[in-house]
């Protein structure tokens, strides 16, 4: 099958010498790009209907409410399938200062129904109560400036007439007025006993300012609707907003159980921390007096000691800074459902002004499903196209910020599942270990096409930062294609022979045309 020719037979030739140099890099060059091909890899992308069988997907996020309180950010899910509210479990707050710090602690919720919103044993009605006068003075700004430059304690409720919470409170804050009044007239009668007066030696107006005198603190009110300027600069965002001022100064916000007796305390303990040396102690008549009129019978102590036991639970933070922020962090396990979930200013001890809600917010992060090391991320997504990473978290480093009064941001995400094969690594037991890198495990992702647009909203509907998803029914998979060991022995022997064959074809084409010329 292979014959030879005999070597005598053979004549070197200067053409011959050329096309075989020719011939043997062609050869080699070939071989070596041959070789780099069969040892490299290439990426093959192909569609398919999802298959995914997992009943929930999970939803990592880490966002920054600009200028809303921790203690109003709310998150609920919204899915076909149903209705999540106030999801707390796998949340973290951080309450964020007018700077945009990150403060040190977790700030953690009371739970809302563990706040009285009223006091239950005041019988009273509103009307009763107002029959011999009002006591919880109605206040404008004017006034309100006089009260402060009066009186050392104000405690003020900025309320709003439309305010369901407010009408549940009011007899409870008119009833505390009222027993301010009467601890004061308690204090009166002993100071003028402890001097040896009569009714009849001091008039009515004496007796009155005695009792302005021994006041332990002013009890006023001030309707947001009637003087709305004035709440907006008092940075009132929600009703009712109890503020305590000493001094003309204000301290902060009163967060605690909404009943008379705990008012008394909290007012007591103000007292403690503010009064200045020299100055009496008004607080222990107001308990005797608080104690009169809301403890009848043996329930009712049982309902006081019950809300007492709860106080240390509740923290009288005050806050300087006008717009606080906060900082949500944590994941989501919801429906593999077309749904949404929606940060939002909610209360159920408060009723929120809706054109002071500002829902601006910074995604930090944002991505579906588990959540990668950054050793992975590292050494485990070679095999992905580039730009894959920041395709499972478009919205990561975006800032969304409101202009105006009732409009926020809503974001819109197509969810596209996503699998791929990591880079095969060694990697030693103990890296396994502390990396927790199991391959199965990390061969799924989801790609995330988002587009964001800012809603307009009714005057008495309160903003909120809305997410809608919805999965994708196409399904993406990344396969890394390589080459058989055939396919390179194949094209090895392709190189040698077609080489060989071409050169011999231009050999013989020189050889036929030179000697034609010779002829």
């Amino acid at each position: 099958m292979y014959r030879k020719v005999p070597i005598d037979l053979l004549e070197g030739t200067r053409r011959g010498s050329i096309l075989s140099t020719i011939a043997v890099i062609t050869m080699a060059t070939l071989f070596f790009l041959e070789t780099k091909a069969f040892f490299s890899t290439s990426l093959n992308t192909s569609l398919a209907l999802d298959s995914n069988e997992d009943s929930n997907i999970r939803v990592n996020f880490n966002i920054t409410m600009m200028d809303l309180k921790c203690e109003f950010a709310t998150i609920d899910v919204v899915s076909v399938l149903g209705t999540q509210q106030n999801v707390t479990q796998h949340v973290q707050k951080y309450p964020i200062d007018a700077s945009g710090v990150r403060q040190r602690f977790q700030h953690r919720n009371l739970k809302q129904h563990d706040v009285e919103l009223f006091d239950s044993t005041i019988e009273e009605t509103i009307e009763e109560l107002h029959a011999d006068g009002e006591d919880a003075v109605s206040l404008d700004e004017d006034t309100l400036n006089i009260a402060l430059e009066r009186n050392k304690f104000v405690f003020v409720d900025f309320y709003a007439n439309w305010c369901s919470h407010c009408r549940d409170l009011a007899p409870t804050w008119e009833t505390l007025a009222e027993i301010m009044y009467e601890a004061a007239e308690y204090r009166a009668d002993n100071h003028f006993e402890s001097k040896g007066l009569s009714e009849h030696d001091y008039t009515a107006e004496e007796y009155a300012e005695a009792v302005k005198v021994e006041l332990p603190v002013f009890i006023g009110k001030i309707d947001c609707v009637d003087h709305h300027d004035l709440c907006m600069r008092k940075n009132i965002r929600a009703y009712p907003t109890l503020k305590f001022f000493v001094d003309g100064e204000e301290k902060g916000d009163y967060r605690g159980h909404r009943t008379v007796m705990e008012f008394t305390h909290f007012l007591a303990e103000m007292e403690d921390k503010f009064r200045g040396e020299g100055e009496a102690k008004k607080s222990e008549e107001v308990k005797e007096v608080a104690t009169d009129r809301t403890i009848r019978n043996e329930s009712h102590e049982e309902y006081a000691r019950a809300l007492s036991a709860t106080r240390h639970k509740i923290q009288h933070t005050w806050v300087d800074e006008d717009h606080p922020g906060c900082q949500l962090s944590g994941f989501l396990l919801v429906d593999r459902a077309p749904g949404n979930f929606h940060i939002q200013a909610q209360s159920k001890t408060t009723e929120l002004a809706a054109h002071l809600t500002n829902v601006s917010h910074i995604i930090n992060h944002l991505s579906f499903g588990k959540p990668f090391s950054s050793y992975f991320i590292k050494n485990g997504m070679k095999n992905t196209p580039p730009g894959f990473l920041e395709s499972t978290r478009p919205f990561d480093g975006n800032v969304y910020v409101t202009h105006n009064e009732h409009e926020a941001h809503h974001h819109y995400l197509k969810v596209i599942t996503t699998d791929f094969e990591p880079e095969k690594t060694k990697k030693s037991p103990e890296r396994k270990k502390k990396y927790l890198l199991k391959e199965q495990d990390h061969q799924r992702a989801y790609q995330v096409l988002q587009s964001s647009q800012l809603s307009l909203y009714r005057s008495d509907i309160v903003p909120e930062a809305k997410f809608t998803y919805d999965l994708s029914p196409i399904a993406v998979s990344y396969t890394v294609k390589y080459r058989h060991w055939y396919d390179y022995f194949t094209s090895v022997m392709a190189i040698i022979g077609g080489t060989f064959t071409v050169v011999g074809m231009l050999e013989s084409s020189l050889y036929a045309v030179s000697s034609k010329k010779r002829r």
